[in-house]
């Protein structure tokens, strides 16, 4: 007897062995759920008694229990990978049978389909074309097809606009350009139309033309700026031939007084000296050649600021030239300044300013963005996925009546630099009220522009091919209905408020996309595989369908880290993942093995164990045997 329960101690030792070292040999494999062999002792009885001290018979293997308590998660780099983070497997299509698996190393095969190593297909629920889920179980497949262009059929505007902004229907007058010797020492009063006293402007009488504009800036209303220009094209004009005829070539030039440092030793042309004007450090000063009085290219200097110029050229001959060029002062006056009085005899700059024309720089130009307040630009597209470029300009009226509760701003729009929905001629007028919010758009309440004379044009200002504006008399219906026939769309700024604050363009979206190629794939925490494509558009492909089980310790091993379904393990109750009790999706990732690889190892040492002392039993037992055959 005792060698037979040394036997049964030695074959359960070696499955508790096997056990382990399989166990150990998967410790790197993902998905791998870890064993523990689980015995029972051996009794022999009879039928009606058991005995009162029976004595056991060995063990026996009583199961080898696998346990699915969740391995590590780790990342990887491939973006199909995935790791389920709670209870479920995934579901894999093997040639029509149907197993379940928690390794998620996924890739994808020739046809698209999202497949294991084993090229076993995952299962999810499939999506339309539109990425809408189905709910339909199947096989998931990556769609490598282009993404179909969509028009733009409706326009989003979230706008603030600036409150505190002016109306642009000011009046200026352009005074000048009036030399310095006209303005020296000349002292004035600027008048203004809104009621402000007059402010005093004293000219010093040596300053120079920057300094005569300085003190003018000074004055509300008044913008002005200085230049100093230099033509050397008097006698001897200062040319390619003066240069080229000198013995010793010398050219000096003093900035206010203050001599410019420049290199003079190598000049040879007339484009040497420019070069070397051009590369000193003054940065206010630029040089160029231009045609002079006589025909000849001879050397022009610009100062931008208006300081004084003192120049000296010789070409040690005897011949040159010396002299000084103060500059010229331009100046501006807005809408506020109503006129100017002269405090001086020289009264110069009031004669000048009461001949200047009046200039009215209320007109809207779109390519001058001193006419309107605000601008912003978004992308639209046509039907054959082309994009065009959308500007909307927002431009500040006086308001109407006496100015109280109300605003009113003009609404211009272009595509591709061309006026749409008429605002070349009459622009839209949007009101807002006391409290900042859009009232009406051309009395309109819904806030809503319908641009429907758009013609989709191609770089060279030809039609496109791509869908029109719709016949003349159809009424076009907002929303638009799907699928669109023409090129009409709506822009919708029922969001927009008019606030003092900053203009600010809080959300800007159009339905409308271009052609796109795939260019990845992402998963979300619910399973579903997005496209990405080029257009910058995603859609969902799919969604990961989870299996779990009631008694998960019934299903049945099959390799390839694997399971399939036993009657002991019941049906699967197959779901979505992060729903009800099933795990989450982690993309981009894996689940590991559960093996505790150390105590493993020291499982292996208690087997190894158990091993030797259940042979101990069998040669002990030999050895009393023996001892009896030896008795004679």
């Amino acid at each position: 007897m005792a060698f037979n329960t040394g036997l049964s101690g030695l074959r359960a030792a070696s499955v508790d062995l096997d056990v382990t070292g399989n166990n150990i040999a998967n410790a790197s494999t993902v998905g791998f759920k870890g064993s523990k062999a689980q015995f029972g002792d051996l009794y022999a009885s009879g039928f009606l008694s058991a005995g009162t001290n029976p004595i056991g018979d060995g063990v026996r293997v009583q199961d080898v229990k696998q346990s699915f308590g969740q391995g590590n998660i780790s990342f990887t780099d491939n973006g199909l990978d995935m790791a389920i983070a709670g209870d479920g497997f995934f579901i894999l299509n093997n040639g029509g049978e149907i197993r379940y698996s928690r390794a998620g190393q996924f890739g994808i095969d020739k046809e698209g389909y999202v497949t294991n190593n084993q090229n076993m297909r995952v299962q999810g629920y499939t999506a339309d074309e539109d990425g809408n889920l189905s709910g339909i179980r199947g096989d998931l497949q990556i769609a490598t097809d282009n993404l179909a262009p969509r028009r733009t059929t409706n326009l989003d505007s979230d706008l603030n606009l600036d409150s505190r902004e002016s109306v642009l229907e000011t009046r200026v007058r352009d005074v000048g350009p009036l030399t310095l010797a006209s303005i020296q020492g000349e002292s004035f009063d600027v008048q203004y139309s809104d009621g402000s006293p007059a402010f005093n402007v004293n000219i010093d009488p040596a300053a120079s033309a920057r300094e005569a504009a300085s003190t003018i800036n000074d004055a509300p209303g008044l913008s002005a700026s200085a230049t100093t220009t230099a033509t050397f094209d008097g006698t001897p004009a200062l040319d390619d031939a003066f240069i080229s005829g000198a013995s010793s070539f010398s050219f000096s030039l003093d900035i206010n007084g203050s001599p410019l440092t420049l290199d003079t030793s190598n000049i040879n042309s007339l484009q040497d000296l420019v070069d070397s004007i051009n590369n000193s450090s003054e940065t206010a000063i630029s040089a160029s050649i231009v045609t002079g009085g006589g025909g000849s290219d001879v050397l022009r200097v610009i100062h931008n600021q208006g300081e004084t110029l003192d120049f000296t050229f010789a070409d040690g001959n005897g011949n040159g030239d010396t002299g000084t060029v103060e500059g010229d002062v331009n100046v501006t006056a807005d809408r506020s300044v109503a006129g100017i009085t002269s405090t001086t005899a020289d009264n110069d700059f009031e004669v000048a300013f009461n001949a200047s024309p009046i200039r009215v720089t209320n007109q809207f130009n779109p390519l001058d963005q001193r006419t309107y307040n605000h601008a912003t630009s978004t992308t639209i597209y046509d039907s054959l996925g082309n994009s065009h470029e959308l500007t909307q300009f927002f431009v500040k009226n006086p308001s109407p009546g006496n100015g109280v509760g109300v605003s009113e701003w003009s609404v211009y729009a272009q595509i591709d630099g061309e006026f749409v929905g008429g605002t070349d001629v009459t622009p839209y007028t949007a009101r807002f009220d006391q409290d900042g919010a859009l009232q009406s758009i051309d009395g309109d309440p819904s806030g809503e522009i319908v641009i429907d004379d758009w013609i989709p044009k191609d770089s060279d200002g030809q039609p496109n091919g791509a869908d029109g504006p719709p016949a003349a008399g159809e009424v076009v219906v907002t929303p638009i209905p799907e699928p669109p026939t023409t090129s009409a769309f709506v822009i919708n700024l029922s969001g927009t408020t008019q606030y003092g604050a900053a203009f600010g363009v809080n959300d800007q979206q159009q339905n409308g996309y271009t052609t796109g190629r795939l260019s990845g794939l992402d998963v979300s925490d619910q399973g579903v595989l997005f496209a990405r494509y080029t257009n910058g558009q995603s859609q969902a492909l799919g969604q990961v369908a989870l299996a779990s089980f009631n008694n998960t310790n019934g299903l049945s091993p099959v390799g390839d880290t694997s399971w399939v379904e036993t009657f002991e393990s019941g049906q699967p109750i197959i779901g979505a993942p992060d729903t009800g009790t099933l795990g989450s999706i982690k993309a981009s990732s894996v689940e590991e093995s559960n093996v505790d690889l150390s105590a493993e190892l020291v499982n292996l040492i208690i087997a190894q164990r158990n091993y030797q002392a259940n042979a101990k039993t069998i040669e002990t037992s030999d050895a009393v045997t023996q001892t009896i055959i030896n008795l004679r």
